[in-house]
């Protein structure tokens, strides 16, 4: 992956295939990855319609992605522990499920700006 030839356009050619291949993976491998992209593709829309400004069409929509950065990044994490080995730890768990937390907390931002921005 890395050499003289990567640099200026072929370094972000490179980048954006590599992004590409991690997006694919995760949608593939992953059911909460493919739950929470479906989320994205019917509240996006309805977020934007709902949104009576900029700000409020942000608030609607960001923790959309939000939520999918959070995935991406729990999904790298199991990943990797999985890959260190495959007997149960503490520490594995541990990681496993704050992660699993993280995720839980974008979501809960989903909620309360939809809640914040709709009604109040």
């Amino acid at each position: 992956m890395q050499g003289e030839n990567n640099v200026g356009l072929r370094r972000l050619i490179n980048a954006m295939r590599w992004s590409m291949k991690g997006f694919r993976s995760t949608y593939k491998n992953e059911e909460a990855f493919r739950q929470e992209v479906l989320l994205l593709i019917i509240l996006a829309p309805l977020g934007l319609w709902l949104g009576d400004n900029g700000v409020e069409k942000a608030l609607l929509v960001g923790p959309l992605l939000i939520v999918l950065i959070v995935e991406l990044l729990n999904s790298a994490i199991e990943s990797v522990v999985d890959r260190i080995s495959t007997e149960n730890h503490k520490l594995s768990g541990r990681a496993k499920d704050q992660g699993s937390a993280a995720v839980l907390v974008s979501l809960m931002l989903v909620g309360l700006c939809w809640i914040m921005v709709l009604f109040f």
